[in-house]
């Protein structure tokens, strides 16, 4: 599809609302209107008021809408704000009487619903008030809407208990045994980068102590500990145990409250490993299956079957874990609705603390083939999602974070449940951005959070490991003008 901006500039706005509700739509930009499918985005003022308009042609037939922007007494960010709103806004207004359906997050873009909701409630709005705002002026359907309430007051519960000096670390271990089909995070196979493990934790082990000392001078306190991947039980027991005996002799963890593992792939889940964390203080581990039909994990480029899944959480559970994290994946392939319920079903049985319903994301720089394959995706995403979202409520399950990527099969969002009081504190505390977490390792990306402002700022590690590496020398300047830098 084509697409012309008259009068803005908005073109990031333009476009995200165009591949939202036209997933499979290749976008270019042109000056003048040409024939064919098109959308004309124009911004106008007329005695002082702003009009936001757009006319989209698909198929040969028109459709036009136009929102005022209401700017009065607003900032110049809030102002800036109102107009992106708008330029979406008449966008998908235009747009939607060409769908066979409106999309449940309505005209919402954004990985982040509950801080929007949040932010309103936060500026004076009550929760119901807010909601109304989710479902009249986004279109945001009434399900996704309880959802989104529901998240942030998670989220505004749990931000009462962060002090201004609290801040939780991220360390990342880019292995895994083998490469997921659908992975787009920065991780390398054994067999490809084994070579690099023990260079790689020198390194890592180095930036902590670094870390730690800048921490110290600074008077942050660690509240949280996230070690993730990639799979960092590619680790053997004894790297495992140096990672976490650095973390302990170079940080004061007396505040901590939470810590937090990712022994996702089962396959690498030994009992050993097991006791190594636990002796180190973790108290929570994910054991994420994705699927429990064997032919799925086959498809998908996993190494194991289901059958170590239930190994690795008994295993867990005799180590003494009482809080397990488990994720599933929604639209892989060769999946379908019967045979994702009984993976739901499977780990209802299990009754770990945490089920996170991921709905599947195609990889960034998709082709057209896989755009379509993930919009084609819909229907049957919509009936796994569904079973789920009822499904785990009967279980004792609440849903208490919620996400969104770009290309997600359907449109849909990720959402994590739990039982009564097992939330995990990192989970929400980076996904609404609640306060400064310090990321080490490779493709690590630390953030200062602002919380009387709410401002954002990053410092980014070198990609991947081996870039990573051969930076040691420079890995504590980002971290150290983002803890002593003038805000």
């Amino acid at each position: 599809m084509k697409y012309i901006l008259e009068g803005h500039e908005m073109k990031h706005a333009a476009e995200e609302m165009l591949l939202h509700l036209l997933p499979t739509e290749t976008l270019t930009r042109v000056e003048t209107e040409q024939d064919g499918d098109i959308c004309i985005s124009a911004l106008t003022e007329q005695d002082g008021c702003l009009c936001a308009a757009a006319r989209v042609t698909i198929g040969g037939e028109t459709h036009t809408r136009s929102i005022p922007v209401l700017t009065e007494g607003l900032d110049e960010l809030s102002r800036k704000r109102a107009v992106s709103t708008a330029v979406k806004t008449s966008i998908y207004d235009a747009v939607v009487p060409f769908l066979e359906e409106p999309p449940v997050w309505g005209s919402l873009t954004g990985v982040r619903p509950a801080k929007l909701a949040r932010g309103l409630v936060e500026r004076g709005k009550t929760r119901g008030e807010a909601a109304e705002i989710l479902r009249s002026s986004f279109h945001v359907s009434p399900e996704r809407t309880a959802l989104t309430i529901r998240a942030a007051a998670t989220a505004m519960e749990l931000d009462q208990e962060i002090g201004p000096d609290d801040i939780s670390l991220y360390v990342g271990i880019p292995f895994c045994p083998s490469r997921c089909y659908y992975c787009s995070f920065v991780s390398s196979t054994t067999a490809q980068s084994g070579a690099l493990i023990e260079p790689y934790l020198e390194t890592l082990c180095g930036e902590i102590r670094e870390t730690a000392a800048l921490v110290r001078q600074a008077g942050k306190r660690v509240q949280s500990i996230y070690i993730g991947g990639g799979t960092p039980t590619t680790l053997s027991a004894e790297q495992l145990e140096r990672l976490t005996a650095a973390l302990a002799d170079s940080f004061d963890l007396s505040a901590l409250r939470e810590y937090t593992v990712e022994a996702g792939r089962p396959d690498t889940i030994t009992p050993e490993k097991l006791r190594v964390l636990k002796n180190a203080g973790v108290g929570r581990v994910s054991i994420n299956p994705q699927s429990m039909e064997d032919s799925v994990l086959a498809a998908i480029g996993r190494k194991h079957a289901a059958a170590d899944v239930l190994r690795a959480f008994d295993e867990a559970r005799q180590a003494g874990f009482r809080e397990i994290n488990m994720d599933v994946i929604a639209g892989l392939t060769g999946d379908t609705p019967e045979t994702f319920a009984h993976t739901i079903d499977t780990l209802i049985g299990l009754a770990p603390e945490n089920i996170t319903v991921h709905t599947l994301a195609i990889k960034r720089g998709a082709d057209l083939t896989d755009k379509a394959a993930a919009a084609a995706q819909h229907e049957t995403v919509s009936r796994m999602l569904d079973y789920a979202y009822h499904a785990l409520p009967q279980a004792g399950y609440g849903p208490y974070y919620l996400y969104r990527q770009k290309f997600m099969a359907g449109g849909y969002e990720n959402v994590g449940w739990c039982r009564p009081g097992t939330e995990c504190f990192y989970n929400v505390t980076m996904m609404e951005e609640l306060q400064t977490i310090l990321s080490l390792g490779a493709g690590g990306v630390s953030k200062r959070v602002d919380r009387d402002t709410g401002w954002i700022e990053r410092a980014n590690n070198p990609k991947y490991p081996l870039e990573y590496i051969r930076a040691a020398d420079r890995l504590a300047n980002g971290k150290k003008k983002l803890l002593f830098s003038k805000k």
